[in-house]
């Protein structure tokens, strides 16, 4: 868990150390006992904990150590370019991820038990803003002769696309909205997601060879049969645009409860200009905070006509509001009520900070009962009481029953999908079905990514995407499945590096060739572990000693106040400078790799740690061990900061 912001602004975290394990131990004991250990280094690398927790599998710590200048672009290559490729190679909306992705990875940084995370949101913002000013490209793949029919536009249709691109596969692209994006565009507003950072994001993959087919639901414009004879293969990518209602009594049929999914679309099409006097959203999710925020952001008008009823705009998805009735708007009494206490609910701290100094009312702790309605039947208010969790499920609390009033309540608890005209494929869930390798079981050659398999976030369906499309390559070459790494990331890759750097690895000859191995042969690459796609690094393996104290570089934030508020649309983010990315990138503690501090070289006792001569040195070949000279002291690994090295060798 990150550390809580109040604490980092407040006070320096000591957890660097466990308690009794702060003294220095007797180097020189060690190097006269410890080599009857017959133990010597071994390179060993893992996974980083960011990485780990990032559903896209980002090679985090491969483009913050590109970003510090630690690892090098190939030559003819700016490294910002460079920054943004490895990036890319898992995730084609650093844009858009750096402004709105929850950020799984910060939690998950082994910084946190030095001060604070590394701000790898804000860095990566920077690589997308400066990507899209300098025009940054995708390249497809040589073309196979394979077509892919993609269902759904969004962030999980939309990277499938990109991938299977880079892969050479032709792929359709069929989505049911006039334009691109799916919850980027539609459930997002544009002061988190600028719709013109969006557009470059989304044009980049189609200008890669995408076939557009918008306006077009398969299930009612196009068959399944259709596609699947004109197609190799198909992957559903169709989202969860449905929003589930409350369930209590009164909310069914009620004119003016409508779903955080319906509400925020209106507005995000530009149709809902103003909302009601009193709104009441239930939820306590990031769809909640943003229903609350934008409802503070239209307020209402106070005499207004029955048809101007913002949720017939919601409703309807061809009525809209005359853009003239904004000027007359004043703002609106905005409630949102949470099962869970406020720092127990599942949107961003920061965003719920927001929503509180935006003038948004937060009640934690309650669950909805009954919704009240007016002889009109029309809700007028929203019958409530205080609740104790168990688990998920909320408890009532006897005694604790009120009342708000409401003229628009507003049901953020969830989403589901749309699944008319495709009962074919719906499970009891009216969701989609996926095997491990996102097969669509029963189903040959059917795929599936993104929410409709589970509504989760962004970038979950940008990870599914990915492994779908390498799980469809494989079917469109009849290869069999192979077996997904228990690490199921993007995986920094040494060979690959090694030959991007023009240092290869010479043919074995096995007539010539010493089968024994030899640490001075040039075929192979020695000391060097792989165990990335098993194991993620954790802190207690890392020398945390050796991190200083280096507060993080936060991006401010435009945030209006509950006066400001009203009409209050740009954007609150403000990114980090080029010099603020590149300072916040050395705060990254590279954990699993090795980031050239010389200490293993500095304190080996015997000169056994050697750098590697400079034209043979790449990211994860840096040092290497004179096997004659160790004595297996140990003191390498213990003076390690990035638990790079271990004693194994010789066990």
């Amino acid at each position: 868990m990150a550390t809580p912001t109040e604490k980092m602004n407040s006070e320096m975290n000591f957890r660097r150390f466990q308690d009794g394990n702060n003294q220095w131990d007797n180097w020189s004991d060690k190097i006269f006992n410890q080599d009857a250990s017959y133990k010597c280094p071994t390179y060993i690398h893992k996974t980083p904990p960011c990485q780990g927790s990032c559903p896209s599998g980002e090679d985090i710590r491969g483009w913050l150590a590109i970003g510090r200048g630690q690892e090098k672009p190939p030559e003819g290559l700016d490294w910002r370019e460079y920054m943004f490729q490895r990036s890319t190679d898992a995730n084609p909306f650093p844009a858009m991820m750096g402004r709105v992705c929850p950020a799984p990875c910060q939690d998950g940084c082994n910084r946190n038990d030095v001060d604070d995370f590394v701000g790898i949101n804000a860095v990566e913002q920077f690589i997308g803003d400066n990507a899209i000013a300098q025009g940054y490209g995708f390249t497809a793949g040589e073309d196979t002769g394979k077509r892919v029919a993609v269902i759904g536009g969004g962030p999980a249709g939309m990277s499938a696309a990109y991938q299977l691109r880079r892969k050479g596969h032709a792929v359709t692209l069929f989505e049911e909205n006039a334009e691109l994006g799916g919850m980027m565009r539609y459930g997002i507003p544009e002061y988190r997601i600028p719709r013109d950072k969006l557009n470059h994001e989304l044009q980049r993959i189609v200008a890669m060879g995408i076939d557009l087919r918008l306006k077009t639901r398969v299930g009612r414009d196009i068959t399944v049969q259709q596609i699947e004879q004109e197609f190799d293969a198909l992957l559903w990518a169709l989202g969860c645009q449905s929003g589930r209602g409350l369930p209590v009594q009164g909310w069914q049929g009620t004119p003016n409860c409508v779903s955080g999914v319906a509400f925020l679309k209106a507005f995000n099409e530009g149709r809902m200009k103003v909302t009601a006097d009193k709104v009441v959203c239930i939820g306590g999710g990031d769809t909640s905070i943003d229903v609350v925020s934008v409802a503070r952001r239209l307020g209402h008008v106070k005499h207004s006509n029955p048809t101007d009823r913002p949720e017939l705009v919601v409703r309807d998805g061809f009525v809209a509001h005359d853009t003239a009735i904004t000027a007359a708007a004043q703002g609106s009494d905005v409630t949102l009520t949470s099962l869970f206490p406020t720092d127990k609910m599942m949107a961003a701290e920061h965003e719920v900070n927001d929503a509180l100094t935006e003038g948004v009312t937060i009640l934690d702790g309650v669950m909805p009962l009954e919704v009240i309605k007016g002889e009109d039947g029309r809700a007028v208010g929203l019958k409530i009481c205080g609740c104790t969790m168990d688990g998920m499920k909320p408890i009532p609390i006897e005694g604790t029953e009120r009342y708000l009033e409401a003229d628009l309540i507003v049901s953020a608890i969830g989403q589901g999908g749309d699944m008319a005209g495709l009962e074919e494929m719906a499970n009891e869930r009216n969701l989609i079905d996926a095997d491990k390798f996102y097969q669509v079981p029963g189903k040959p050659g059917h795929f599936v990514a993104g929410d409709i398999i589970r509504p989760h976030l962004l970038t979950t369906a940008i990870g599914q995407a990915s492994i779908a499309a390498d799980s469809i390559d494989h079917y469109l070459k009849q290869l069999e499945m192979e077996k997904r790494p228990k690490v199921d990331v993007h995986h920094f890759d040494l060979l690959r590096k090694l030959h991007e750097a023009g240092l290869d690895p010479e043919s074995f000859d096995v007539k010539v060739g010493d089968l024994r191995g030899t640490s001075q042969s040039k075929y192979a690459v020695h000391n060097f572990e792989d165990r990335s796609e098993q194991e993620v690094i954790g802190s207690s393996e890392l020398f945390l000693g050796h991190f200083q104290y280096t507060p993080r570089i936060a991006r401010t934030e435009d945030v209006p106040t509950a006066e400001e508020v009203l009409g209050h649309f740009h954007e609150r983010l403000n990114p980090l400078s080029e010099t603020q990315a590149v300072e916040e990138t050395k705060r990254c503690m590279s954990c699993g790799m090795c980031f050239e501090c010389d200490n293993c070289v500095i304190f080996c006792p015997q000169d056994a740690v050697f750098r590697v001569k400079k034209g043979s040195s790449t990211t994860g070949r840096y040092v290497d061990t004179d096997y004659t000279r160790c004595i297996g002291c140990h003191i390498c690994t213990d003076v390690c900061p990035t638990g790079y090295i271990q004693m194994g060798l010789g066990e």
